[in-house]
């Protein structure tokens, strides 16, 4: 039967539940709860108090921010009437169940239902009941002996001898802390059983999570006790160690930094005994042996690693980005990789990330993208050189059984950075070799391992140290020296050399402001004019970074300051036109295309590891055998490309009237010049085609045109690598047309904007696209499409890596 609803004023209570017949008093100091109050002071002084859910809101504005069930109160007593707080002592009544409520208004009204209590009960519930209050009398006996509150012995008493099971029940609820959601269930159930049976269950439950508790403080206080006593007699051995003129406060030191460690960190006793046990073999040894020495430098590394727990500071994307972009010019990837694993450790700070590995050439910027990584986390730097390292033990450390002893390079790192958490590079890490004395790279297996370097054993130290909390950064200038279990363990990020507009960028905005201030000139005293800046680039260097650039850099800054010292200027502005009269002549000459169309030479497109190149590639056609001849020091891929190209134009012969029998009446000689540079890779098929194709037939080909892209003997086009970097070869040349494989049509979205706005990119498909292209004349035979003919698989190409600069790859 539903019960009659009515309007009362009402406040809401925080970390509070009152029951019927509870006397308790509070403190109100908000000022709605305060007005309801005061509303209800004139009249039959009783009120509806109900429980927010969050005990943290100041106001609550929604029905469902409060519990369905809460009690009608009568107010005793109110303390402080006219301050801004009041405390108020209310006796609970009766059970209300919230309808609904205003909470507009001076104060909340709400409208509530009556909710009566029903303890009628049959013979069987009486005996279950009354077995139930014992065992609510034998919890609350344990209870009270073991919780750490102060209780009356009546009080305990009420609750231990107390049969009546209404009266055990308000008497536990009103005395032991349960939390707030406990007695607010409680509150909530409508039977008495249903509320005895919930009051046992959570007093069991309270129970186990008291022992528990017991159990662990007084193994702690054990533990503290065990060390109190030990630095007790060991301050009486002490004293009486100087009543006898027998000081060893050496001994002594060492123990208090072991015990501070120990209580500070938390650690183990297998590591106090360890280190204690080294101090007790210090103690039996004369100061001057040399068994003391290694002692006191094994404890003096041991006590100076950062055994505490590090500070976690938030990572802040935006000022990480900041840093990056103001250190760096370019480098897309690299800082969007670098800033994913930002974005994790703000989300999960333990989590470090996979170990990155920085790959390029000398000179990219490797290094210092590092040092400005760890600059936009805010943590400490610290960089271990690993080229040359062939013994096992730089890495682990040296067993102590000999004089000269020491930590490896990553314990001696953590020492140097004093936190757990620094940023390590480990530079050149693709430089490590071994031989009789070890394998450092296996040792570097556990240490760039997340699964394994928790707990990193150095052998010098003997005690595992935590390296999880560690951002290993590696480089390496050629990956495929790094063994392929210790590359699995890093994620790879492969820099690009950089291409002429950067160059010009890094210089312009980094390398010549830092010249000037590290030189001693002013602003007004220098000036590189843009014109100044690309001679340097194209005539002064040729690299894959900009070291060589910055060389120059300073020495025109030194040249200028020498000037200005002598007298003999006040400023010097550089320009294209003066840049010889103080680094003398230009050491490269330019990269400049055909300025004729000619018959059998066209331009080719190479990629090397200072940047891309204009390689031109020569045909003629000579009386003889049918012998093929390659020269220029070219590979063996780019000789097997030349048999292609042969057999493709036997097959399309008749379309560009080249005689039928040219293979044996011919001789053909292709020639790419600089022999004395290497040239290899599987991207000039396209190029020699071209050329044999405009010797036999007679045309020639358009000297704005440069192509590149690897053939099949079907005349497909396959997709190649390096396309950046040889599309910039080709604007600085002033080629107007490069032709593309179809395949690399993507590889578009990482080319210089400054060269897609200056060059036509042609995507060619087959050989056909080509040919139309780049010869200056149509051909006589309308070609026939060799599509469909087989089902080919187009696939991308890598190109192999190079150890020298001067090596070509196409």
């Amino acid at each position: 039967m539903s019960q009659e609803v009515f309007s009362i004023p009402a406040i809401t209570l925080r970390g509070v539940v009152i029951f019927p017949d509870m006397n308790i008093s509070f403190e109100v100091a908000r000022k709605k709860p305060i007005s309801a109050i005061k509303s209800v002071l004139t009249t039959d002084r009783k009120i509806f108090v109900v429980t927010q859910r969050d005990s943290f809101q100041e106001n609550p504005k929604n029905i469902d921010e409060l519990y369905d069930i809460g009690v009608i109160v009568e107010i005793k007593q109110i303390i402080n009437y006219q301050t801004e707080t009041m405390r108020i002592l209310v006796e609970g009544i009766e059970r209300a169940k919230l309808v609904d409520i205003n909470f507009d208004g001076e104060f909340y009204n709400a409208e509530v239902s009556l909710l009566p209590e029903d303890d009628t009960l049959d013979a069987d519930e009486r005996i279950q009941i009354k077995a139930i209050t014992n065992l609510i009398n034998n919890a609350c006996e344990k209870y009270c002996s073991i919780a750490p509150i102060n209780m009356s012995n009546s009080l305990v008493e009420s609750m231990v001898l107390c049969k009546d099971p209404v009266q055990l029940f308000k008497n536990v609820v009103f005395n032991i802390p349960l939390n707030v959601e406990d007695k607010q269930f409680l509150l909530e159930l409508d039977t008495l059983f249903e509320r005895l049976t919930t009051l046992y269950t959570m007093l069991v439950n309270d129970l186990d999570v008291i022992s528990l508790q017991k159990g662990i403080h007084d193994e702690v206080k054990n533990n503290m006790d065990k060390n109190q006593r030990e630095y007790y007699m060991r301050e009486q051995l002490k004293v009486l160690s100087e009543r006898l003129g027998e000081k060893d406060s050496e001994s002594e030191e060492y123990r208090s930094k072991i015990f501070e460690l120990i209580t500070s960190n938390g650690y183990d006793d297998a590591i106090s005994e360890k280190l204690n046990s080294e101090v007790d073999k210090l103690e039996k040894m004369p100061p001057s042996s040399q068994e003391a020495y290694v002692i006191k430098n094994y404890l003096d590394t041991v006590l100076k690693l950062p055994w505490d727990e590090p500070k976690t500071r938030k990572v802040s994307i935006k000022t990480a980005r900041n840093v990056l972009d103001k250190d760096h010019y370019g480098l897309t990837k690299v800082k969007e990789r670098i800033l994913e694993t930002l974005a994790v450790q703000s989300l999960a700070p333990k989590n470090n990330g996979n170990i990155i590995c920085l790959a390029g050439a000398p000179g990219i910027g490797k290094t210092s993208i590092c040092k400005s990584i760890a600059r936009s986390i805010n943590r400490k730097y610290v960089r271990i050189s690993l080229g040359g390292i062939r013994d096992e033990a730089d890495i682990r450390g040296h067993r102590k059984t000999y004089i000269g002893a020491m930590a490896g390079r990553i314990v001696s790192a953590m020492i140097e950075a004093g936190v757990k958490n620094p940023v390590i590079l480990l530079d050149e890490i693709d430089k490590m070799s071994n031989d009789f004395r070890g394998d450092p790279s296996s040792a570097m297996l556990e240490v760039l391992d997340k699964e394994q370097n928790s707990k990193f054993i150095d052998h010098y130290i003997e005690v595992p140290f935590d390296l999880s909390e560690v951002m290993f950064i590696t480089t390496a200038n050629d990956v495929t020296k790094i063994p392929a279990p210790l590359l699995d363990r890093m994620e790879l990020i492969e820099l690009p050399s950089y291409t002429r507009e950067e160059k010009y960028h890094i210089a312009k905005e980094h390398l010549i402001p830092k010249q000037i201030k590290e030189n001693g000139l002013k602003g007004t005293q220098i000036k590189f004019d843009d014109t100044a800046i690309y001679s340097l680039i194209d005539f002064y260097t040729k690299e894959a970074g900009v070291r060589t650039l910055e060389r120059n850099i300073s020495t025109l800054c030194r040249k200028t300051a020498k000037e200005i010292v002598e007298g003999n200027c006040k400023r010097i502005t550089f320009k294209s036109e003066n840049l010889e009269e103080y680094l003398g002549v230009k050491k490269y000459l330019a990269e400049d295309s055909m300025q004729d169309d000619e018959i059998g030479v066209v331009n080719g497109l190479a990629w090397t590891a200072v940047g891309g190149v204009l390689m031109p590639l020569e045909t003629i056609a000579l009386d003889g055998t049918g012998k093929i001849q390659a020269t220029g020091s070219l590979g063996n891929v780019m000789k097997e490309s030349s048999s292609i190209a042969v057999s493709y134009v036997r097959s399309i012969a008749d379309r560009y009237e080249i005689p039928q029998d040219f293979y044996k009446t011919m001789d053909i000689h292709i020639h790419a010049p600089e022999g004395a540079v290497p040239k290899d890779g599987p991207s000039a098929g396209v190029t020699m085609v071209t050329s044999i194709v405009s010797t036999l037939a007679k045309i020639p080909v358009r000297h704005d045109v440069a192509m590149t892209g690897e053939i099949t003997l079907h005349g497909k086009v396959l997709p190649i690598g390096g396309l950046r970097e040889k599309s910039m070869a080709g604007y600085k040349a002033g080629i107007k047309t490069i032709i593309i494989p179809k395949g690399n049509e993507p590889d578009l979205k990482e080319v210089d904007e400054t060269v897609k706005n200056s060059v036509n990119f042609v995507l060619a498909e087959t050989l056909d696209d080509v040919l139309s292209n780049a010869l200056t004349q149509s051909t006589k035979v309308p070609p026939t499409s060799t599509s469909g003919k087989i089902d080919c698989m187009l696939y991308s190409v890598k190109l192999p890596s190079v150890s020298r600069n001067n090596r070509l790859s196409l």
